[in-house]
């Protein structure tokens, strides 16, 4: 039996995957409009008691320094905007999104503490490039969603790919072309096409590995430092991770001297912590 996968074999196994709550989707499609009904999203979201928990413990963490305790969505949306709350639920939904453990040697909870961390560091890295760090926060904890289709679609060949990895001392993404055909990030474009994502997000996504290519876009750059930067300070602490080579182009476009990135990791070490207690509690 062959081990390999095509890309449509991955989008015919995306509807096998649990659905987001639905008001979570809605955000989703939602992110590039303006005038969305804040009132209406806010009440559906509170009906979603444990979505709403996360939501909030989120949004009065230190990181948004908020001088107000936040009770309900609707003072969330006040004070931190819309946009950022939107950012806060998404984040929240998507971390008890997948099942867990379905996957032998696929570590679920390394794979969070990684997203998470790359999304603290794409959002102190935007912060220093004047960009908008709610879509690099959002980005940074998506950019590897694929490599969770993957898991949850086709675990065993997963498992396969994993070996192949540690027997090889290889990246993942070379390994999952060599023994699936398929990469995490055609899985992950997949899945942004099939939740409707802007084009913004699925340009991170699809080209957070190669950010040099005409059109990838800002974010992706952002996405791709932030990717190396957390695999450096081995905030996912996993054993023997190899750390990507960087894009002389992407780290050319940032510009950011020494002095500023050692900020950078010290930010995103605080940030990370503050954020994964809530997340992945």
């Amino acid at each position: 039996m062959s081990n390999t996968v095509s890309y449509d074999d991955v989008v015919r196994n995306l509807d096998d995957l649990p659905s987001l709550p639905a008001v979570v989707m809605e955000l989703l499609n939602s992110i590039d409009q303006e005038d969305v009904d804040i009132s209406v999203l806010a009440k559906k979201v509170s009906h979603d008691q444990a979505l709403t928990a996360k939501t909030l413990r989120l949004a009065n963490s230190s990181l948004y320094g908020l001088q107000v305790k936040v009770t309900t969505i609707q003072q969330a949306i006040t004070y931190l905007g819309f946009q950022t709350t939107r950012n806060l639920i998404t984040a929240a939904a998507v971390t008890g999104y997948f099942a867990q453990g379905h996957c032998p040697g696929f570590d679920d909870k390394a794979f969070w503490r990684h997203s998470i961390a790359t999304a603290a560091c794409a959002r102190v890295l935007a912060r220093h490039m004047r960009f908008n760090q709610d879509y690099a926060f959002t980005a940074g904890l998506l950019h590897d969603i694929g490599r969770l289709v993957l898991v949850s679609c086709f675990p065993n060949q997963y498992s396969m790919t994993i070996a192949y990895r540690e027997e090889h001392d290889c990246y993942l993404l070379a390994a999952e072309r060599q023994v699936l055909g398929v990469d995490h990030v055609q899985a992950g474009v997949a899945l942004a096409e099939h939740w409707n994502f802007s084009d913004t997000m699925r340009h991170a996504i699809a080209w957070h590995h190669a950010p040099e290519v005409p059109g990838a876009g800002f974010l992706a750059t952002i996405i791709h430092v932030a990717d190396a930067i957390v695999h450096a300070l081995d905030l996912a602490q996993v054993q023997d991770d190899l750390v990507p080579q960087v894009s002389n182009v992407a780290w050319t476009a940032l510009g950011l001297d020494e002095e500023i990135y050692l900020q950078i990791f010290r930010e995103t070490e605080l940030q990370y912590e503050e954020i994964s207690m809530v997340l992945l509690s």
